[in-house]
């Protein structure tokens, strides 16, 4: 029982359902208690102990009803839960299983020509007597899963994460519920030219598809996870100039988990501080009304100004795609950055922040590429920048500049990023080219290295996920 609910834990984990060992430990005290006769009960007590979040709560219900879309009884661990489960079958009316008793009262064509092939061969005898061949003449499909489960939890069916193996776990299952014997009494039965060959190939046809639905069923449940999770690690390791429209929406997605996760780490705690130094001089004063007595002290508290953040982007046709994302990531973690200013330019430069106070992220991205897009010439658009913003940064300012510095020949303008340099608490700027670029045909890259506190290579998300996440630290 207990290896049937970690893999149903091991589940949700692949769903990105954080599950630690203690609430592990829940789940199978919960488990314990409720007992799996009532699919309803162990859902709502299972959810109490893994579920944290509504969104949790969500994948849990996903995950819940298609790992437990069999009956129950696969997963019962007691003569009592399966007989309540057997008195509260879950197929249809249609399916064949309410017809079976009645069915089960007389032998079919199939089944006579078998048992006359039986009298004088003791293995097709055994066969016959055999727990298998007999759910499968009696279409019993309560015992049939209980016999699969069985046989997918002794081959680790659980572990199934590619599509090529199905066919490895099918033969596996297969050999474990010992269809090795039917293909024995099938070889036999051929070499005699039965007329009971064709009866036993039937039910060996019925079993394979049946185990065969299985497979591909806890393929599509325990692969469903690890698909996602590979194909987020192709997205983010992918450049972003080289992405597809039609995974956009999945990749900005990826982008908001990246800022939550970022968001959570990075978030400010609360802490207990000493009440710092005595405010001598106040104290006395105050004292004087009272003949110098100090009733009451006054402590020095020092006023920090809060960090800012200037992101100047790029939005050129070369680094629009990189851009976007760099704000959309930014904007993504408006509780833990300090505050953000944005700069886009091409030709010319323009503050933009207020787009994203007035539009969604997406929507005030899409205006900055439509207003600021062309040709690139950053000795202007750096001119631009000084004349807006050159007086407000300060030693609690971060810079950060996102483009491939290709300046098309003109003049870059290196003494006004010397002047912010000097200025600020650091200059970042993330190149979207190789390092090997750098320098090459018309870019400035290596020039404007001299005036930054850091540069880096910076194409898809976990380059820019890093960069952030060290960002956060350093404004901690």
């Amino acid at each position: 029982m207990q290896s049937h609910l970690v893999s149903f834990i091991r589940l949700l984990r692949s769903h990105d359902v954080r599950i630690s060992p203690a609430e592990t430990l829940d789940a199978m005290d919960v488990a314990v208690t409720l007992g799996y006769a009532r699919r309803e009960r162990l859902r709502d007590g299972l959810a109490t102990a893994l579920a944290k979040t509504p969104a949790e709560e969500a994948v849990f219900q996903h995950c819940f009803d298609r790992f437990f879309d069999q009956q129950l009884a696969d997963f019962a661990s007691t003569r009592e839960e399966r007989d309540a489960l057997q008195d509260e079958p879950e197929t249809p009316p249609d399916s064949g299983q309410g017809e079976k008793p009645e069915a089960a009262g007389r032998a079919s064509p199939d089944d006579s020509l078998l048992e006359e092939a039986a009298a004088d061969d003791a293995g097709l005898q055994a066969l016959l007597d055999g727990e298998l061949l007999r759910q499968l003449r009696d279409n019993d499909r309560t015992a049939l899963n209980l016999a699969m489960g069985e046989a997918a939890a002794g081959v680790g069916l659980s572990q199934i994460q590619m599509f090529t193996q199905k066919g490895q776990y099918l033969r596996r299952m297969l050999d474990a519920m010992g269809e090795e014997q039917i293909r024995r009494a099938i070889a036999d039965l051929e070499q005699r030219q039965s007329p009971a060959l064709e009866p036993l190939k039937r039910y060996r046809d019925i079993l394979r598809e049946q185990v065969r639905d299985y497979v591909a069923r806890q393929y599509l449940l325990q692969a469903e996870g690890d698909n996602a999770r590979f194909m987020d690690e192709i997205l983010s390791t992918t450049k972003l100039s080289h992405l597809e429209q039609r995974y956009m929406h999945r990749v900005q997605e990826l982008v908001r988990r990246m800022a939550r996760k970022l968001a959570e780490r990075h978030a400010r705690k609360r802490r207990l501080f000493r009440r710092g130094r005595l405010d001598m001089g106040k104290t006395l004063r105050r004292g004087i009304a009272n003949d110098g007595v100090m009733f009451n002290t006054y402590w020095r508290r020092v006023r920090k100004d809060k960090p800012q953040l200037l992101a100047i982007c790029d939005v050129s046709g070369s680094v629009a795609a990189y851009a976007k994302f760099l704000l959309l990531f930014l904007y993504s973690l408006q509780d833990v950055l300090p505050r953000v200013r944005s700069f886009a330019f091409s030709s010319h430069l323009g503050e933009v922040s207020e787009l994203f106070s007035q539009h969604p992220v997406e929507k005030a991205i899409e205006l900055v590429n439509w207003r600021y897009g062309g040709a690139t010439d950053y000795g202007s658009s750096l001119q631009d920048f000084a004349k807006l913003a050159l007086d407000d940064i300060n030693s609690n300012t971060t810079v950060i500049i996102l483009g491939d510095a290709r300046n098309n020949n003109g003049e870059p303008r290196l003494d006004i990023l010397r002047s912010i340099y000097q200025r600020s608490r650091r200059v970042i700027w993330l190149n979207p080219e190789s390092r090997r670029a750098w320098g090459t045909g018309d870019s400035e890259m290596l020039r404007y290295q001299s005036a930054c506190h850091f540069a880096a290579e910076c194409n898809n998300l976990v380059q820019l996920e890093r960069v952030v996440d060290q960002l956060l630290k350093l404004n901690r």
